[in-house]
Parts: structure tokens; sequence; C-alpha cells
């Protein structure tokens, strides 16, 4: 299993890419370390640092015709990928 699943991509992540910090969603017993040498392996570039937050399940619910059923989203973990000056990571290279 990859530690890293994906990246994050939406309007405040994309603002974050211009100061060259990235967000991923990561294994949730990932430490800062693996995924550190997991970004350097799959996209080459130099990490200064890592900052990780675990982003709790919401409660949902919803009704159907015989009853209201509710439930909790899955509990996710998240890093924030800071890379060296001058680095960038291009997601869009392989469409």
């Amino acid at each position: 299993m990859s530690i890293i699943k994906r990246p994050i991509l939406t309007e405040k992540t994309q603002d974050l890419q211009k100061g060259g910090q990235y967000v991923f969603e990561v294994a949730l017993k990932a430490n800062k370390i693996e995924i550190a040498k997991e970004v350097k392996k799959l996209y080459g570039v130099e990490v200064s640092a890592v900052n990780t937050l675990r982003q709790f399940g919401k409660k949902k619910s919803r009704s159907t015709k015989t009853k209201i059923t509710s439930g909790y989203t899955s509990t996710f973990k998240k890093a924030i990928v800071t890379v060296a000056s001058g680095e960038v990571i291009d997601f869009y290279d392989s469409i």
C-alpha cells in the first residue's frame, strides 16, 4: 500500500502551491519522515518541511421512505508538504 493516496486539489490548495506548499491525502499511520521520502521518490523534489493533520469524519444523515439513516464520513489524514525554494510539482504533466 502506498503512503500517498492522492493530491488534494481545491481552491485553497491551489493558493498554497504558489508558495511552494502541496497538500496530499496520506495513510492514517504514515509519519512525516515516511511522507517526505515518498514525495521525494515520486516527484523528485527536495522536501523542506511536512505538516500533518487528521480530518475527522463529519456526521451525515439522510431520509429514506421508511426511516432516517445517520452515520459518519471517513476519517483521513492530510499532509502539507513544503518543497525547497525553486522546486515545483506538476500534477498535470501526464495528462
